[in-house]
């Protein structure tokens, strides 16, 4: 039965495909069809007279009259399926298709991806399939908050691999803080999802220093919370104030990832400061900033 993690995994590649292109051609090297336009396809195939059959993923880079190239998306986190099914789904695709068609088997246990990276002999003479497998060892250690930025998909697998390390989980919270709005609570949900009880317990810890609403459980137990006390309490001016707070505490969270040397006359500026705008400013420039005084000095600023 499929579970969380291999539908919100699904869910990770649907909702952009080009993630699978950017994982196949820049972390494995798997020359593809240099195309903008890539779209989901209809993933069950038939091999008549035998049953249809049907693959987690269908992908297909170039124009739907001329397809340049398909790409299989599996997740698999078990030894379960027969590798020989994998070799089934591409020759039944690139029958269909007439174009050359590439496996990817995302496997987030590592005795499941060295199971599937073996050659997969179909049977047929002659036909072998080597599918690509992104096993744990092949998803990066992101710990950069621009990188976590530039590739959210794959810092969110990140995430679910590598969230143990505390540098993974906040160059991830800071990359999302960066971005913002439905698109960093998107991803924040994708790996939350993924992630096992004790790394989500650490995204729970370093999400809290946010004040945008993310879709957990416990987002949704004190986000909620803080909006019904901030509506009994109507009080505006103390609402700003908490924002200004909550993003003081983001900058010197990006700062601290980072590690950049925060003195702390900057420190108190940073914390002192009830300039929402400004303080985002300074937050977006942290990202890719080389000292403190880059924070401070982008546009002309001086540090007092």
């Amino acid at each position: 039965m499929p579970s969380p993690r291999h539908d919100t995994l699904i869910k990770l590649f649907s909702d952009r495909p080009q993630l699978a292109v950017e994982i196949l051609r820049d972390l494995m090297g798997v020359e593809l069809p240099d195309t903008p336009l890539i779209r989901q396809e209809e993933s069950t195939f038939n091999t008549r007279p035998s049953d249809d059959f049907e693959a987690d993923l269908v992908l297909v880079l170039g124009p739907p009259q001329e397809p340049a190239h398909a790409i299989i998306v599996e997740i698999q986190q078990d030894k379960s399926k027969q590798p020989r099914q994998l070799a089934r789904y591409a020759a039944a695709l690139w029958l269909l298709l007439d174009c050359d068609v590439t496996v990817l088997v995302v496997c987030p246990d590592r005795c499941a991806a060295a199971h599937y990276a073996q050659p997969i002999e179909s049977g047929l003479t002659g036909y072998r399939l080597q599918a690509r497998v992104l096993g744990p060892d092949g998803i990066p250690v992101i710990t950069d908050p621009q990188q976590a930025a530039d590739h959210l998909g794959v810092a969110a697998m990140s995430v679910m691999i590598h969230g143990r390390t505390r540098k993974v989980v906040e160059a991830f919270a800071a990359a999302l803080a960066a971005t913002g709005g439905e698109h960093a609570t998107k991803y924040y949900e994708y790996a939350y999802s993924m992630s096992t009880p004790d790394v989500r317990r650490l995204m729970e810890e370093i999400m809290t220093s946010t004040d945008w609403p993310v879709y957990s459980p416990f987002a949704r137990e004190h986000f909620g919370r803080g909006k019904a006390e901030g509506k009994a309490e109507g009080k505006a001016e103390g609402k700003a104030e908490g924002k200004a707070e909550e993003a003081a505490r983001m900058v010197l969270l990006v700062l601290a990832t980072r590690g950049l040397d925060v003195p702390a006359e900057s420190q108190a500026r940073i914390v002192s400061s009830t300039d929402l705008t400004q303080l985002e400013t300074w937050a977006t420039r942290a990202i890719t900033a080389e000292t403190i005084h880059d924070v401070f000095n982008e546009t002309g600023e001086r540090n007092s």
